[in-house]
């Protein structure tokens, strides 16, 4: 059986998100750490609330996060456009349905319409030493990430086609040796297969 790692949060403290803080515009051309979209090209992106359950909103000290999302062809369907730090369960390029909240003057997060096949894992720094063999690690299976305000929480996008079971034995042994905290928020179910017949061989 596989099993989801879980993030050790112990010893962080608030935080301004990365994305809040440096993807103010509606109109945004990439990320750091990876491929987003092609150089050059933008879209309009537009941010839904996704209102955290209790037990996470307690160690994150935020009670909503916001993504960056974009229009499909349906009504009040979207595309969602990032990473998410916080939220369980969503990945880059998942449609999800939202509402209009007046009284809070934005789009809220209602219900899932269909997963992309990407997976989230979040990745907490424990030891500085480690980012410039991370980032090599994560290049080379052509992920992107986002990273929060201190640098010490990325949000990691993970492409349908990767060999997902090859790059968790890396990140594993890194957690091993006490170097990162992981946590796999979001696991599609490619990815799940690839890891569970890795298991039974």
């Amino acid at each position: 059986m596989v099993r989801s790692l879980v993030v050790d949060a112990t010893g962080i403290s608030q935080r301004s998100l990365w994305k809040a803080g440096m993807m103010s515009s509606e109109n945004f051309s990439g990320l750091s750490g990876g491929a987003f979209m092609p150089e050059g090209r933008s879209e309009r992106l537009y941010r839904v609330a996704f209102d955290l359950p209790g037990d996470t909103a307690g160690w994150a000290h935020v009670s909503t996060e916001r993504l960056w999302t974009a229009k499909t062809s349906v009504k009040m369907e979207v595309q969602v456009r990032n990473t998410p730090f916080y939220q369980k369960g969503v990945a880059f390029g998942d449609i999800v349905r939202v509402r209009a909240d007046h009284e809070r003057r934005e789009f809220v997060f209602e219900d899932f319409v269909s997963k992309s096949g990407h997976s989230t894992v979040r990745i907490i720094i424990k030891d500085p030493t480690v980012r410039g063999s991370l980032e090599a690690l994560l290049r080379s299976f052509d992920c992107s990430w986002e990273i929060d305000g201190t640098g010490i929480m990325w949000a990691i996008d993970v492409q349908p086609g990767v060999n997902y079971a090859a790059m968790r034995k890396s990140l594993v042994r890194s957690a091993s040796d006490g170097k990162i905290g992981i946590e796999e928020a979001a696991l599609a179910e490619g990815h799940l297969n690839g890891l569970e017949s890795t298991d039974s061989q």
